[in-house]
């Protein structure tokens, strides 16, 4: 949690370190102070790179607090749960890895509006859903969601009407149905069993195994 309160990665103003020690760059001598100075300017990219680590637990939403990263390299490691909608706040995201962890959910529509974001990965979690088909995250290929089989979209294999979970039919006795779900005359399910009688009100019993004489 103590990185998600670096101040130089909180903001993207120009920051002035006291402490010459933490960042190798060049040092000037303030006249007015008597002091050694080391100036950052605004342009030096600010990336987080935690890939293939141990890391585990679900990924905290104050790293949306880290509005100066221009990368953030989280994968490989053993982070689940949903992605955090904070990451939506990073604007000046240019890259986003979250692959090859154990992420679960829906990707985050708001994540479209990061619209300097050229690279992003989020393959092989278990996210679910549809790709957005508008915005940045449109414009990525296929390998960027790959191995997320609940995941669908135009740039997959699975398309969102496909991967639709298949309706359960009942079919009325009184259609001679030899489904494997009927019903009684009263309307209650009768269960599976081998070698099971037919009930004298009559409904039809499906079953793999080829049943024996009553």
């Amino acid at each position: 949690m103590t990185l998600m309160e670096m101040p130089m990665l909180k903001s993207d103003k120009p920051a002035t370190y006291l402490d010459p020690s933490l960042l190798d760059l060049p040092i000037y001598v303030d006249d007015v102070n008597a002091k050694l100075q080391c100036r950052m300017g605004s342009a030096w990219p600010k990336g987080l790179n935690l890939g293939k680590n141990k890391f585990r637990g679900m990924i905290p939403q104050e790293i949306g607090h880290l509005k100066a990263l221009t990368y953030l390299n989280l994968s490989f490691n053993n982070f689940y749960g949903e992605i955090p909608q904070s990451i939506c706040k990073l604007t000046n995201l240019q890259g986003l890895d979250l692959s090859n962890n154990h992420l679960t959910g829906a990707i985050p529509v708001p994540l479209d509006n990061l619209h300097f974001l050229s690279r992003f990965n989020v393959s092989d979690n278990d996210l679910e859903g549809s790709i957005p088909t508008e915005g940045q995250l449109s414009t990525f290929q296929a390998s960027s969601f790959d191995g997320n089989p609940k995941l669908c979209g135009s740039v997959l294999i699975n398309h969102c009407s496909s991967v639709e979970a298949a309706p359960v039919s009942i079919i009325s006795p009184s259609r001679g149905s030899t489904d494997c779900m009927s019903y009684t005359g009263r309307q209650s399910p009768v269960r599976q069993l081998p070698r099971l009688a037919i009930p004298a009100h009559g409904a039809n019993l499906c079953s793999r195994q080829t049943m024996g004489p009553t």
